[in-house]
């Protein structure tokens, strides 16, 4: 019988490109996104498109719902719908702050929950959840994205618990910096907003951060990770994706705090005690 994966955030992306190399590895595919209607470049036949947007739980019970029903199970979800809110913590909106959590977090959480029920029954199941480095070490500015990012490796592990006795596995995947679409549409650099103390120091930041071609152009290599940690069949946890994250947190894990807190300030002209 051929295997199902569904996987959140499908319409560009690493998202795309693991629907891609699942279906070319013969897998059902559910390809699930917020505009469906928009997507011309998945399918057809071991694809469905669905909709699903992460902070609605109507659309998550019923793009399940639609799974099951084409093809019977699901035996991979891949939670990769993300969003990224970059700024001073002092001038984040309650609406920022709630947003970003929405959707990397409770909106995951909702994911997981509307899946469990037939893995469960399958007695066998992986969830691969998409964090970054950014769960394993902070940037500046991050403070909001980077809260959400650990929470998520924090509950990832903590659920292996839960879930490895029903034959479920769970893996982490994180990547470093990749040409996405994640600095456009799924970003939000909202900056300092009207606080003028903190206006230089996050145009240093920025200059930096946003530098044109910044981050690697090869999606496959956080694709074929995914795609390896799904059908793997180790309990090995967390998988690193991309130079760049290895060495980042290989120093602040190997150095200490102190070491990389300079080491990243030192990057983006930034003072630190």
């Amino acid at each position: 019988m051929k295997k199902t994966v569904l996987i959140t955030g499908a319409s560009s992306g690493f998202g795309k490109a693991t629907a891609q190399l699942f279906q070319s590895k013969g897998w059902n595919v559910v390809a699930s996104m917020r505009n469906p209607e928009k997507e011309t470049g998945l399918g057809p036949d071991s694809f469905l498109k669905v909709k699903l947007d992460v902070t609605d739980k109507k659309s998550i019970r019923e793009a399940v719902e639609k799974a099951i029903h084409r093809f019977g199970r699901i035996d991979v979800l891949v939670n990769n719908a993300g969003f990224g809110a970059i700024g001073v913590l002092e001038a984040a909106s309650d609406q920022q702050i709630r947003k970003q959590f929405d959707v990397n977090l409770f909106g995951l959480i909702d994911v997981i929950k509307a899946v469990l029920p037939r893995m469960r029954e399958q007695k066998e199941g992986v969830i691969v959840n998409l964090s970054s480095m950014g769960g394993r070490i902070t940037i500046p500015f991050g403070t909001l994205y980077n809260a959400t990012k650990w929470a998520l490796e924090g509950l990832t592990e903590a659920l292996q618990f839960e879930l490895n006795p029903f034959g479920i596995g769970l893996k982490i995947i994180e990547p470093g910096s990749y040409r996405t679409n994640f600095n456009g549409s799924s970003m939000d650099y909202f900056g300092a907003g009207e606080l003028g103390d903190y206006r230089e120091i996050f145009a240093k930041f920025t200059e930096i951060a946003k530098t044109p071609g910044r981050g690697n152009p090869d999606l496959s290599e956080v694709s074929t990770t995914i795609y390896a940690a799904a059908t793997d069949g180790t309990p090995q946890l967390r998988y690193i994706v991309g130079a760049d994250a290895e060495q980042m947190i290989n120093v602040k894990m190997e150095k200490g705090d102190l070491a990389y807190k300079q080491m990243v300030a030192a990057h983006f002209n930034l003072q630190v005690s």
